[in-house]
């Protein structure tokens, strides 16, 4: 398995590892959905920020603080900026 890096995270990679984890199409899952009201619990959260902070310094409290899509990407848009990454 090839370790991801910081670019491979992006806003369509987040969008279809939250649609499996939802067992979903990854174009059901809308930016400024609630990922809560779609059936994203803190376990899932956990997983996947845990999965993402392979690539990028993430902390679990930081995406359950937020409840879209959107606002995650802004968190890491934020993370990849400092890395020199333009998203």
């Amino acid at each position: 398995m090839t370790k991801l890096t910081p670019q491979d995270l992006t806003l369509e990679r987040m969008r279809a590892d939250v649609a499996a984890v939802l067992h979903e199409a990854p174009e059901a899952i809308l930016d400024d959905d609630n990922l809560m009201d779609l059936g994203v619990d803190s376990l899932r959260v956990l997983n996947l920020s845990l999965q993402w902070s392979e690539t990028v310094s993430l902390e679990f409290s930081e995406l359950a603080e937020h409840v879209t899509l959107a606002e995650w990407w802004d968190i890491i848009r934020q993370k990849r900026a400092a890395l020199g990454i333009e998203s």
